[in-house]
Parts: structure tokens; sequence; C-alpha cells
């Protein structure tokens, strides 16, 4: 049987994010009622065939396997934010100094605050805490100054530098008016992907013959399904 032209467009618009609800919506229904058109679409014979045969031909065309965009959802899913940007906390200046006094940098650093120090008439400051400061080293636990907490530091990766899977989940970088912006893949979506695709939501198409469009993974094992997940 032939569809109507909102079917027509309701098949169009699933295959854009596999949601029944918003392929409704965005295919003229009312939105009041889209849940429940979106669930009586899918269970249509004829829109079940029309969504098998666009997917096949989708995927013949592209030559993208749902086995490939699954693996990589994974790998955006459980990707470490902190390869990209990470908080942490560092020492304060009197962690390492000689009996935890100021630690300058070097020598150069030391001059010149004396030459400000000379030029406003304030005290020229010593340099008894020593040389050497490294602003990354983890804070002192028993520095007098900062108790052991030293202070936040926000980090960002030299994006040359990323694990293939970390490199997924980078999604650019800005600059706005209050700094570097690093924009990230939604993680959060790419498990909720993860998870429709392997029927782990109801709202999943059931074929004729037992295929499931919203499912291509129905049948497995457990541990077929860890195997293929983990191939990524």
């Amino acid at each position: 049987m032939a569809l109507a032209a909102k079917q027509k467009k309701f098949v169009q618009e699933y295959l854009v994010d596999l949601n029944a609800t918003q392929a409704a919506i965005r295919a003229g229904y009312s939105a009041k009622t889209a849940n429940e058109q979106g669930a009586r679409l899918l269970a249509n014979v004829s829109v079940q065939t029309a969504l098998k045969t666009a997917m096949n031909k989708r995927a013949a065309r592209t030559e993208i396997t749902a086995d490939m965009v699954l693996q990589r959802w994974w790998a955006i899913a459980t990707a470490d934010p902190n390869e990209l940007i990470a908080h942490r906390r560092v020492c304060c200046r009197y962690c390492f100094g000689k009996d935890h006094e100021y630690q300058w940098a070097d020598e150069d650093e030391y001059d010149r605050q004396v030459r400000l120090a000379q030029d406003l008439k304030q005290p020229v400051p010593t340099d008894y805490g020593g040389y050497g400061f490294d602003p990354t080293i983890r804070p002192h636990p028993k520095c007098p100054k900062c108790h052991g907490e030293g202070h936040g530091d926000i980090m960002a990766a030299d994006t040359r530098d990323l694990s293939p899977q970390a490199r997924m989940l980078y999604a650019g970088v800005k600059t706005t008016k209050d700094g570097m912006e690093i924009k990230l893949q939604d993680q959060g979506k790419a498990l909720e992907n993860v998870a429709r695709h392997l029927g782990m939501f109801k709202d999943k198409l059931e074929l004729s013959g037992g295929v499931d469009v919203n499912n291509p993974y129905a049948g497995l094992t457990t541990e077929e399904l860890k195997k293929l997940i983990g191939s990524g």
C-alpha cells in the first residue's frame, strides 16, 4: 500500500534521529498527539517496510554500517574529558620555598620585582625562599600558607596530542570575553544513542519477520554485544 504524504515525510524525518515523536511533529502531525502518532506510525506495516528499505539504501549509499556508528558513539560516550581540559590543585609560592618563604621562579623575576618596589618606593622583597618555583606541582601538604590546598588551575591540553578517543570528544574551541572555551561532544546524547540502538528504550520498531529497525543487534548475546562495542 502506498504511503500518504505525511507518512512519507515521517519516514524521512525518522531517519534523522530515530525519534518517533519528533519525526511525527516535523512531518506535520500535531505536537499534542505526536507521541501516539509516532507509535502508531511505527506499528504500520507499510511504514515499517519503507523505513527498512530507506535504511538499507542509505547504508549501501554511504557504506556506513550500524556497527561503525555504534562504535563511534560508544567512543564518545566513554572518552575521558580530563584528556582535554582539567581542573587541578597546584602549589602556592610558599609551598616549596626554603623554610616556606616566598619562592621566585628565577633571579630575573626577583630583580624585576626589586626594581618595581624601588620605583614605587615600597619595601624591597627578599629572596629567602630561593628560586625554582614550578606552578604545576601539587601543593605541599604541610605548607603553612595554603595548608596544603594550593589554588585551582585550569589546564587545556594540546589537541595535537589527544588520543584518538579524546579527539572524537573534542568539538572545537572558541574565544569569548571570559576567556577560552573548549567545546565537547554531548556524551549524554552519545550514550543515549548507544542505548537506543541496542534496544534499551521502549520506542522500538518491530518489522515483519522479527527484524528490529531500531535494534539491529537483536538476538545477540551480552558477551557478543560487549565484544562488538569494545572492538571500536
